[in-house]
């Protein structure tokens, strides 16, 4: 017993988890800070709330070229941990900068609300440094948790109830399965760790053919797909994202997306490499399923949330084309797309913010009719991320799609790039129809309540440096993303 004490003192390695560990320091503190705050006064601790973000972030970095594996093998903070864990503190830092001032619209000015959003940044880092399955499904439970409170922050506003239990239950549904497919995966390799389920798989080939083996691979995919709304575990996305609060709506989108998608890969490429044929024939359909779903459901919606919530479904099945090239083209594709995704996403969520009246029943296409030329800022820079959306150039939404569909050409999938190109052209359908009510339709409104704050201007400035930046020249970003694959 003493020998085991010793060895798991000797094997904790703070170090693997300080990035998490810091901002969770932070997320505390900031709770007793709000305890103490003056009611209604949220500006403090939402710039502290950035500070921590930033600390967090030259923590984060200290993992770069300088791996630290902690807890007997189960954290391993490299260099694709890094990579995640700065996109979901850029989606972190950006949805605290479009908070604030919309938070007093609404009439909820609560500081509650910004260590909420640290600690769901925390859960979706340990998930994509977790080479653990227990590890990664305490990082989604922290995440997860956090998520449902945010979703449902609008207590009085049915709207935000509905977001917030259609989240729960669902989710709570869903890490039912992904629970089961644990315990099936550690029936068979009589182990969590990613790595030695691929060991035990190498070294006992028949086992990947075992049926208590691929129930349980595929119980857990099914726990990832649903986080990543990917068809046909997509159902609870457009409600969640129309009813939970905007900034939070652009968060789940990008942060936890990305999460998911690091935990997806590592357990799929790594855990699971002897799937390989199995898995990328699943991640075709899936793939397929997901981009055409997405799009064409979209095509008829007329609120702009939902609109963005089918937008950012068929999004997911862009990045799936990565996994189904399980090449390095691809895998690094969806590091870089899910930054990408990050920056436009976001940037278009945050025009919605600035434009939106209390409630926000004014959303819609018609809402915005003659938004372009009430408020031509406004206007442009929607216009910018609705091209990234599209994936025109020169914008990076533009090179994600290239890069992603390099990798599926490059591995033989010239169908599956083919396909994704047309599902492509579909988008272009609803994503032109805002510019349409933008520029070509008469305003129904003044537009006269529209202020644009400071915090919110910038975070759609560093939005669009972002999407213009990697659209013309994302070479040394692109290079990142192959240093942090596999």
């Amino acid at each position: 017993m003493e020998n085991l004490v010793q060895e798991a003192i000797q094997n904790v390695n703070l170090q693997a988890i300080m990035p998490s560990l810091v901002l969770c320091v932070f997320g505390m503190v900031l709770l007793m800070v709000s305890v103490f705050s003056k009611r209604g006064s949220t500006t403090h601790v939402a710039w502290l709330s950035i500070v921590a973000l930033v600390v967090t972030g030259f923590v984060s970095l200290s993992g770069w070229n300088n791996p630290q594996a902690g807890f007997a093998g189960s954290v391993l903070l490299d260099n694709f941990a890094t990579f995640f864990s700065m996109i979901c503190l850029v989606a972190a830092g950006l949805t605290i900068l479009m908070s604030d001032d919309y938070l007093r619209r609404e009439g909820f000015p609560v500081s509650e609300y910004y260590p909420l959003i640290l600690f769901t940044t925390a859960g979706a880092m340990w998930m994509a440094s977790g080479t653990d399955l227990m590890t990664i499904f305490l990082g989604l439970e922290v995440l997860s948790v956090s998520l449902y409170v945010l979703a449902g922050f609008f207590r009085t506003q049915t709207r935000s109830n509905e977001a917030g239990l259609k989240y729960f239950f669902l989710g709570a549904f869903s890490t039912g399965f992904l629970l089961y497919g644990v315990a099936l995966l550690y029936a068979v390799t009589g182990t969590t760790k990613i790595d030695g389920i691929a060991a035990y798989v190498q070294a006992n080939p028949a086992s990947a053919m075992n049926t208590m083996f691929i129930a349980g691979g595929l119980l857990l995919l099914v726990g990832f797909l649903f986080k990543i709304a990917a068809a046909p575990f997509h159902m609870w996305t457009p409600d969640v994202y129309q009813g939970a609060p905007t900034p939070i709506t652009a968060f789940m989108s990008a942060g936890p997306k990305a999460a998911a998608f690091a935990a997806l890969m590592r357990v799929t490429i790594v855990g699971l490499e002897g799937l390989q044929s199995e898995l990328t024939a699943l991640f075709w359909v899936l793939a397929v399923l997901t981009m055409t779903v997405g799009n064409f459901i979209a095509l008829s919606q007329k609120d702009l949330k939902r609109m963005l919530a089918y937008s950012s479904i068929s999004h997911a099945g862009y990045a799936m084309v990565g996994l189904v090239a399980w090449n390095e083209i691809g895998l690094s594709a969806i590091l870089f797309y899910m930054l990408v995704y990050t920056f436009m996403n976001m940037g278009a969520f945050a025009v919605l913010i600035l434009i939106g009246k209390k409630g926000e029943d004014n959303l819609t296409l018609d809402g915005i009719a003659g938004l372009g030329y009430k408020k031509p800022i406004l206007g442009v820079v929607l216009t910018i991320f609705l091209f990234s959306l599209m994936g025109l150039p020169p914008t990076a939404g533009f090179i994600g799609k290239f890069y992603i569909f390099s990798g599926a050409i490059k591995a033989g999938y010239i169908w599956l790039a083919v396909l994704g190109v047309l599902n492509s052209a579909v988008s272009l359908y609803y994503y032109l129809r805002v510019m349409v009510q933008m520029y070509f339709k008469d305003p129904e409104e003044d537009f006269s309540w529209v202020t644009i704050n400071v915090p919110t201007a910038i975070s759609i400035i560093i939005s669009v440096v972002g999407v213009l930046y990697l659209g013309i020249v994302p070479g040394s970003v692109i290079q990142l993303a192959k240093l942090a694959g596999f």
